[in-house]
């Protein structure tokens, strides 16, 4: 029976490696390096942290909007043929960036080309992602009870390009700007051609137009409120991302200004962060099978709460660095579960808009948390951070307390 099984287990993998894993690597690479890169470049640019979380909100809020668009387009036009698109006006939109800051390098326009840039690709990059996640949900439920291996395997793409992308956008950025903005533009090309490889996903019927993004978001609200198991643990995992928003958008400030580092240690913690979650992916992937999803996601919810709470108080940079990892380990067990989860209760026709929704509320928080870095005097940033943690432990002790007994999260 092994002679038999294998062939036909290395044929399914090499299909999602070339359909699935190949295009989501490409694309994550580039989100990674523009999400980190630009606020660092902003920040190295002003050294004003008002700008830099002025700078984090302008990045999300844009991305925020697009959420019905992309959930209601993936579910119309197919994952493939969104995440192509998507890809390909990225390029041209980092392209386009990049002359413009070889010719201004300083000044005024560099300064609004930078934002446009953020808002441009954030909307972009949402699109690419919804796709990207619903090709992702599709190959899973084609996996059946494996389907925690194909969304850990997705996780652990998306954490090693975030283990990459902030360093590699540090070290490119030293040779300017353009150059930066070069380098994503290819990865950006590369995930528009991969993507042509990827297979079809369900098509559910169009909506009347005048109702194509309301439509999407309130179809993806319905069916969260339809699947308790999802909406508390959706309900989790946003206060939890307020207090780890909050992190990203001032870390900057208090790595640079509070702990004296340079703008290349920013990047190091995220880089940080990202190996601790890949391990925690990789760790959560073998005990989903013996454990099962709520003592896995209890486990990391805690984690991840008592992380933060000591990463407020961090008394030197070596800490806090240590600190922020073991908080996005926790956050990336916790990430495996929500992505089994989802793939599992979702129905297929309306995952892409349901995929929108949650997503849409995942993300709130990351806007309020760079208002909160640009309102709060440096100085007291920890007193913040500390209050968010604080709401983080109980969201999340709430939240897994409800689901314990939920059929959804015993097998």
């Amino acid at each position: 029976m092994n002679v038999a099984v294998t062939p036909r287990h290395a044929r399914h993998t090499g299909g999602l490696m070339r359909s699935i894993y190949l295009p989501r690597t490409a694309d994550a690479l580039a989100f990674a390096m523009s999400t980190y890169g630009i606020p660092l470049l902003v920040l190295a640019t002003t050294r004003s942290a008002a700008l830099t979380g002025t700078a984090f909100a302008l990045e999300w809020i844009p991305r925020l909007a697009a959420f019905g668009w992309a959930g209601s387009m993936v579910d119309r036009r197919g994952a493939a043929v969104v995440f192509h698109l998507a890809s390909l006006g990225r390029a041209l939109a980092l392209a386009a960036g990049a002359v413009l800051l070889h010719f201004h390098p300083s000044g005024t326009m560099a300064s609004a080309t930078v934002m446009v840039l953020a808002a441009t690709t954030g909307v972009l990059t949402e699109f690419s992602y919804i796709a990207a996640e619903t090709a992702g949900a599709t190959a899973g439920r084609r996996a059946g009870r494996r389907a925690h291996r194909v969304q850990a395997v997705l996780l652990g793409i998306d954490q090693t390009a975030t283990l990459a992308g902030p360093a590699l956008a540090g070290v490119i950025l030293l040779t300017g700007p353009p150059s930066m903005l070069a380098v994503i533009t290819v990865l950006s090309l590369l995930a528009a051609l991969l993507a042509l490889r990827t297979p079809p996903s369900p098509v559910a019927p169009a909506p009347a137009p005048k109702r194509q993004s309301g439509a999407g978001l309130l179809t993806g609200w319905r069916t969260i409120r339809s699947l308790p198991a999802l909406g508390w643990l959706v309900t989790g995992l946003t206060l939890s991302n307020l207090a780890t928003g909050l992190l990203q958008a001032a870390g900057p400030v208090i790595v640079v200004q509070h702990f004296g580092q340079s703008t290349t240690a920013v990047g190091l913690v995220w880089s940080a962060a990202a190996a601790a979650t890949l391990l925690s992916v990789t760790l959560c992937r073998f005990a989903l099978d013996r454990l099962g999803l709520w003592p896995v996601g209890a486990a990391c919810a805690a984690l991840a709460s008592l992380g933060c709470l000591a990463a407020a108080q961090a008394p030197d940079y070596r800490s806090y660095l240590v600190l922020v990892a073991v908080l996005m380990a926790g956050d990336g067990g916790m990430t495996v579960v929500l992505r089994t989860l989802r793939s599992r209760l979702i129905p297929p026709e309306k995952f892409g808009s349901t995929l929108s929704a949650t997503i849409l509320i995942l993300l709130l928080p990351f806007p309020v948390a760079g208002v909160l870095t640009a309102l709060t005097p440096p100085d007291a940033l920890g007193h913040v951070i500390t209050a968010c943690a604080a709401l983080q432990a109980l969201g999340l002790f709430y939240a897994f307390a409800r689901l314990r007994t939920d059929p959804a999260l015993r097998t």
